[in-house]
């Protein structure tokens, strides 16, 4: 059994996502101890719970440790499989880093999958769901895989009650990953959205993120406004993901949510701020990014070479977690913050 000890790096329900989908992957048995033993509420919280249940159905997998509060789990995997899929978080906590952990599993399932996830659709802390659908999405179809997201209902904190149904096709082999350049600019694209609010907040949002994304020196600026109306149950809130796109396959995002007496127009004006902030350092993949392709690259046949706006803990968390884990080695040139260079010196190759 692999040995986990979940306080390491920045200590956080990271460790446990990536534990889980690599133990589900290779068949490796592992214990998780220290689960976010610093945070300011330690051990599983909900959201961890349906999680890990939700990765034990898919690898038909036995498990201990599982209640709330507690700090360590065992995980025992079976065979994975494909299917159809229905889980709810019970809480706003965010869908989209349940998805973290099911897809690279049931990207190697063996059939197609459909899950269907009831939560937090746009959370503070955890990639907006319009972030997964064009930042992450279209590089991981690049790289060979097909995963579909579908937004049905949006959910807010602290109300949640999200709807989302994610579609995954299994992969034969993904394609490593070379993109170091960050070339021209295709464009700036955006989504301003709203949940049980007056339509003219998304407008708001969407004005002001275009004003500044035009006086910084791109005017072509195109943003997508989506107001749901209220109704029973309906979560209140407003967010807005934007994005780019370069010449050499780069992807590059910025996000801000609305609160409780924050003005629409802060909220365009931080999206576009976090954008163009990744954009002028150059790399062609955001922070956030690099977070999240870490496992993609790992598990891609061949080497991958990417370069990140910034490098975060959570990037190097994950880098040392897979190497722990797998054996597949890492190149990481860059500090804290600065701008970074990743390679992957030769993926696990799943298949």
């Amino acid at each position: 059994m692999v040995e986990i000890d979940g306080s390491m790096g920045e200590g956080g329900g990271q460790v446990l996502r990536i534990c889980l989908a690599l133990s589900a992957l290779t068949g490796d048995p592992v214990r998780i101890k220290n689960i976010r033993i610093n945070r300011a509420n330690p051990g599983l919280r909900s959201q961890h719970l349906t999680t890990i249940r939700a990765i034990a159905q898919v690898a038909r997998a036995r498990t201990s440790g599982l209640k709330i509060g507690s700090s360590e789990i065992t995980f025992s995997p079976g065979r994975r499989r494909g299917g159809t899929f229905y889980f709810d978080v019970k809480t706003a906590g965010s869908t989209t880093l349940i998805l973290q952990s099911m897809v690279p599993v049931l990207a190697f399932a063996d059939e197609p999958s459909k899950v269907t996830l009831i939560g937090g659709t746009n959370n503070p802390l955890a990639p907006q769901v319009d972030y997964i659908t064009h930042v992450l999405n279209p590089v991981l179809a690049a790289m060979g895989l097909t995963f579909d997201l579908h937004v049905i209902r949006r959910g807010f904190y602290p109300r949640g009650g999200g709807h989302i149904e994610a579609f995954v096709e299994p992969a034969d082999a993904l394609h490593a990953i070379d993109v170091l350049s960050i070339g021209t600019l295709k464009g700036i694209e955006g989504i301003s959205v709203s949940s049980n609010l007056p339509k003219h907040v998304v407008q708001r949002q969407a004005h002001a993120a275009t004003q500044h994304c035009t006086r910084a020196g791109y005017p072509n600026t195109k943003i997508t406004c989506d107001a749901e109306p209220g109704g029973r149950g309906a979560s209140t809130g407003s967010g807005m993901v934007l994005w780019a796109e370069t010449s050499t396959g780069g992807r590059l995002g910025g996000d801000a949510l609305g609160a409780r007496g924050k003005p629409a127009e802060l909220v365009g004006q931080e999206a576009a701020v976090n954008l163009l902030t990744q954009l002028s350092k150059g790399a062609p993949f955001d922070m956030h990014l690099g977070d999240q392709l870490i496992i993609w690259m790992a598990l891609a046949h061949g080497s991958s070479r990417i370069a990140v706006a910034e490098l975060t803990l959570h990037t190097l968390t994950a880098a040392r977690l897979i190497e722990l884990f797998t054996g597949c080695g890492f190149d990481i040139k860059g500090g804290l913050g600065d701008r970074g260079f990743i390679q992957c010196k030769g993926g696990i190759g799943i298949s």
